[in-house]
């Protein structure tokens, strides 16, 4: 599912279980009848449609199981919340290629790739609904096998989601004690990325389960939570300085497009290579030599400034202009941080007091 168009995913989310479109399918496959349905009605459609009868009544699960007696295809309006047409013959141009050998499925895949509209595909020997949308095609799955692989992807998600807090833990730790290395970072980035995998397969398996993966969806976002922001954070600590002017100006907004930048070359790490470790480095902007996983590097501060409260975003960025590196930041007085723009006096004790109880805590964790 993680490879799926987005414009398959909305076809798929019109079959979820406990749709009436599902139901009407449904119904087909208990009488053992074929079916081909085409949701849309607008006029690239109907340029392809030959005979049958104008229909336009509601769409209803009973009605859809009583045309599917004809042979002709079913057109729906885009919502398919009405019947258009019915008993039509579907003549899309024979040039266009397909893989599928069946007459009903040969014809709904031309029209699909014709057409930018989901053609459905009821098999009456095989007993399985086929979704075809441009070039994506999906054999529609029992909700008991989906729940099966979704909650399969769920406890891979919660296995890294535990991997990806240890290391964010014992990063922190080590910031503490300015000594952290890339491979550090890079102990962060590898479970952290795939949380984010496995969760967007899951995603995939949300949408056609509808109503029916409610409970899984909760399960997902509780493990989810924060780590994408997390992930930001940490690229934004420690993604290289590369091309920033001197004089510092308008270096934050190079930096977020420098980090935006390693996420999605991470994205593109083949699971290999993203365990591998090297070239998450590289996606920081360092290069994949031996040994570069035992480079020292220092963090700003983004993440750690995050995690106090009532700190905005503009103090934050200010804050990490003006002392460069986490460790300048632990080391500064109440009169430095106050001559931050925005910073008071209340504000700096805060902010240094914040920091001091954070890195407090990690060295308390790591040892007990």
């Amino acid at each position: 599912m993680a490879d799926q168009s987005q414009a398959l995913l909305e076809a798929l989310a019109l079959v979820a279980p406990g749709s009436p479109l599902r139901e009407g399918l449904d119904r087909v496959l208990q009488a053992k009848r074929g079916a081909l349905v085409v949701v849309g009605d607008d006029p690239a459609v109907l340029s392809i449609c030959t005979g049958g009868f104008l229909l336009d009544a509601e769409f209803s699960p009973q009605r859809l199981s009583e045309l599917a007696k004809m042979d002709g295809a079913i057109i729906l309006t885009p919502d398919a919340s009405r019947i258009a047409r019915a008993n039509v013959h579907l003549v899309p141009r024979a040039s266009i290629p397909t893989s599928e050998t069946g007459t009903r499925h040969r014809t709904a895949e031309r029209v699909a790739r014709s057409i930018d509209v989901p053609v459905l595909s009821v098999s009456e020997a095989m007993a399985t609904v086929t979704v075809y949308r441009g070039p994506h095609r999906h054999t529609v799955q029992r909700t008991e096998r989906l729940i099966d692989r979704a909650s399969q992807a769920v406890a891979a998600v919660e296995r890294f989601k535990s991997r990806f807090d240890l290391a964010v833990a014992l990063l922190s730790t080590l910031e503490s004690e300015d000594s952290v290395s890339l491979g550090d970072v890079a102990a962060v980035f590898q479970p952290g990325e795939m949380v984010t995998r496995f969760s967007q397969e899951v995603q995939g398996y949300l949408v056609e389960l509808g109503e029916d993966g409610r409970l899984i969806k909760l399960q997902l976002e509780e493990l989810g939570a924060g780590v994408e922001e997390t992930l930001r954070w940490v690229a934004l600590d420690y993604v290289t300085d590369a091309g920033e002017q001197a004089d510092g100006t308008d270096r934050h907004p190079r930096r977020q497009a420098r980090a935006d930048a390693a996420l999605a070359a991470l994205h593109e790490l083949s699971h290999d290579e993203l365990l591998g470790g090297a070239l998450v480095a590289a996606a920081l902007g360092d290069p994949p030599a031996p040994g570069v996983l035992d480079q020292a590097v220092e963090a700003r501060g983004f993440r750690l400034l995050h995690r106090l409260p009532r700190v905005s975003e503009a103090i934050i960025d200010r804050i990490v202009e003006r002392f460069e590196t986490l460790p300048r930041l632990m080391q500064a007085s109440l009169g430095e941080l106050e001559q931050v723009g925005g910073v008071g006096g209340a504000k700096a004790r805060a902010l240094k007091d914040g920091l001091a109880h954070m890195v407090e805590a990690s060295i308390l964790e790591r040892y007990e």
